[in-house]
């Protein structure tokens, strides 16, 4: 696998024109054409420009006085926060930007054009397919305050999604309850699934001791949908449930969350007896784990 990995990797290196200093018969390289094209035309800070390429700030840094230099980009305090830095594209830049972006174009059916419309029709969906794989190995899974800011957005969009689908609407404050509190180590925690930076997904514990401990706040932004983001979610909150000392954990869904529901069912958990009065549950489920 690893062999077949570094193979694809030198051959799409040198389809794109990677090894050349001028990437497209540029001026640029690869990393500051990438960079221009990313900053777009309505800038970015560089903060998020970092996050989005994961670019260690002393390289980016590099890059964007290169770029300065050639009178692309222009890095300035932000109007509303001086200790922001605001990059954007000058004329210049604007200009070689579009430029950039025609001649990725003519790359890209350069690639296309020698292959039958079989072949290309194959070659484009496997692209999908290995960018889909790609970008799921980029997701990471950290342990958060429940009250910080990543944890608050995850919590604002569980809230309003199921809203959305369950019957007459949610309601937190009549639900049992999950406060930071009891989604803070000791008692409990709270773990944020992040894409360059982004909060993509979440999920929590309660533990209760040698009691079944609660899993709670399943979510996963339907942007990320389609990368095994909630399975991956799952096991993780069963193995930290495992590393806690947990034994069985439990949890309760809405009948209108047909896809958890098929995820749990599939990853072993199986349906129980209602253990509690969750007025918004419909199915209550449990999992054994093994240590």
């Amino acid at each position: 696998m690893i062999e077949q990995v570094r193979s694809f990797n030198r051959l799409v290196t040198q389809s794109v024109g990677a090894l050349q200093d001028h990437y497209l018969s540029r001026s640029l390289p690869l990393g500051e054409a990438r960079v221009l094209w990313e900053i777009g035309p309505d800038g970015c800070d560089v903060r998020t420009l970092r996050t989005r390429l994961d670019l260690d700030s002393g390289y980016l840094s590099r890059l964007l006085r290169s770029l300065e230099a050639a009178g692309l980009v222009r890095v300035r305090p932000s109007a509303d926060d001086r200790r922001v830095r605001t990059a954007s594209l000058t004329a210049a830049g604007r200009r070689e930007r579009g430029l950039l972006d025609r001649r990725s174009d003519d790359l890209a059916h350069s690639l296309l054009a020698p292959l039958s419309e079989s072949q290309r029709e194959r070659l484009v969906t496997a692209m999908g397919e290995v960018e889909r794989l790609l970008t799921a190995g980029l997701v990471r899974i950290d342990v958060v305050d429940p009250e910080s800011p990543a944890a608050a957005y995850c919590l604002g969009e569980y809230y309003a999604e199921i809203g959305r689908r369950f019957e007459g609407g949610f309601d937190h404050t009549i639900s049992l309850a999950a406060t930071p509190e009891q989604l803070r180590l000791p008692a409990g925690l709270f773990v944020v699934a992040f894409l360059h930076g982004e909060p993509i997904g979440s999920g929590a514990l309660k533990f209760h001791g040698r009691r079944p401990a609660e899993l709670k706040r399943m979510w996963v932004a339907p942007q990320a949908r389609g990368l095994g983001l909630g399975r991956r979610l799952l096991a993780e909150l069963e193995r930290l449930a495992v590393e806690n000392g947990v034994r069985t954990l439990r949890l309760e869904t809405n009948k209108s969350l047909v896809e958890a529901i098929a995820l749990y069912r599939s990853s072993g958990w199986r349906e129980v007896d209602a253990f509690n009065d969750e007025r918004y549950a419909h199915h209550w489920f449990e999992k054994r784990l093994r240590p």
